[in-house]
């Protein structure tokens, strides 16, 4: 049965959607911070279907990421109506929004504009099994774009929440 209310996809899950030719298919491409220190490999992209566009980068995150605690990796993170949200082993995914990256076609590297290693490292993240909710989208806009947070709360609309500029890769 269809979920009405699931909007995102992955490319991989729609059988026919492909990336428009114009536009690179990052699927497998590194990605890097803006200091140039390898955040993970593009995995998949999540599009919305009402809008026809990609509007998540999937991001597998790099081993070294994952393992790197400098700053002791907080295990457990505290989420809004204050339940903690602890890594699971597995949870090595996390999305990125498609308006903050650049791609680089020559190199086949996507780099991340202003969001640093240590943003990523502290980012909540998700299980490939378990589908993740708007809550989750907030929860991972807020750690990326802290000074926006209270424009995040209201638009729980897919058009409004999604024609943020994070999300527009022209």
């Amino acid at each position: 049965m269809e979920n009405k209310d699931k909007n995102l996809y992955r490319l991989d899950e729609l059988s026919n959607y492909k990336v428009a030719s114009d536009y690179s298919d990052v699927r497998g491409w590194k990605i890097v911070d803006a200091e140039n220190h390898t955040i993970g490999k593009i995995d998949n992209l999540w599009v919305n279907k009402d809008m026809q566009r990609v509007v998540y980068l999937d991001v597998k995150l790099d081993k070294g990421l994952l393992e790197d605690n400098r700053n002791e990796v907080r295990d457990v993170i505290a989420n809004d109506n204050g339940r903690e949200f602890i890594y699971r082993e597995g949870d090595s995914h996390i999305i990125i929004p498609i308006g903050s990256v650049n791609i680089n076609k020559d190199t086949k590297i996507v780099m991340a504009n202003s969001i640093g290693y240590d943003t990523f490292r502290s980012t909540s993240r998700y299980n490939r099994e378990n589908n993740f909710d708007r809550n989750y989208e907030r929860s991972v806009m807020k750690s990326y774009y802290p000074e926006n947070d209270s424009s995040l709360n209201y638009d729980s609309e897919d058009d409004s929440f999604y024609k943020r500029r994070e999300f527009d890769n022209h």
